[in-house]
């Protein structure tokens, strides 16, 4: 199954943020033991690229990169084992580089002329970041209408609260968040917590 199909058929994309490699595999057993196979490494400490191979040397955890803003990190990530590069914002060189690399890339866009640039550079699929501030479920539907072909990953401000909201929505393939693999946890080590958590959000994306 390609990235963008297996994230589809997730529904749901853990955003983990790892201060620490040596957490990584458990963290990625904790996920795939709360049924969620899924992990976006965001690109925001030191630990990411390790932490990167540590999971998808495991083989059961699709692993993408987020948080990515340079073609440099894109070959770290590729490099890495992520199959897939998430990006805050669109950029051209990013895109061409993990197009370059085999990578899936999910750059992000708010509003209809940076959906626009991304169907010209032959995307069918963004992350719509950050979600809640920028109009949220209502705004993903509102651009759904023009752009008929085009998915969406919203992140940013999503949790149990409002996720129906977003996964009501058709253009929405998958929602990203962070709720069930908060940052002090991991640092804890509490996996059990969080394969609780990632169980408990698994079932309520299904509901």
């Amino acid at each position: 199954m390609d990235p963008l199909s297996a994230l589809a058929a997730a529904r749901l994309v853990p955003v983990v943020v790892l201060d620490d490699a040596a957490h990584a595999a458990p963290l990625a057993a904790a996920l795939v033991a709360g049924g969620l196979p899924v992990a976006e490494v965001t690109f925001r400490t030191a630990a990411a690229a390790d932490a990167i191979a540590a999971m998808a040397a495991r083989g059961d955890i699709l692993v993408g990169a987020g948080t990515v803003v340079t073609p440099a990190q894109v070959d770290q990530a590729a490099d890495a084992g992520a199959t897939y590069v998430v990006s805050p914002g669109l950029s051209r060189a990013v895109v061409e580089r993990c197009r370059e690399r085999g990578v899936l890339a999910l750059p992000g866009a708010v509003t209809a002329s940076e959906v626009q640039a991304a169907l010209e550079l032959g995307l069918d699929t963004v992350k719509f970041f950050p979600a809640g501030t920028s109009g949220g479920a209502a705004a993903i539907k509102a651009l759904a209408a023009p752009f008929g072909q085009v998915r969406f990953v919203p992140t940013g401000g999503i949790g149990p609260a409002n996720l129906h909201e977003y996964l009501a929505v058709p253009a929405v393939a998958a929602v990203g968040g962070s709720w069930m693999v908060p940052r002090d946890l991991v640092a804890a080590g509490d996996f059990a917590a969080i394969t609780e958590l990632t169980a408990d959000a698994v079932a309520l994306a299904r509901a």
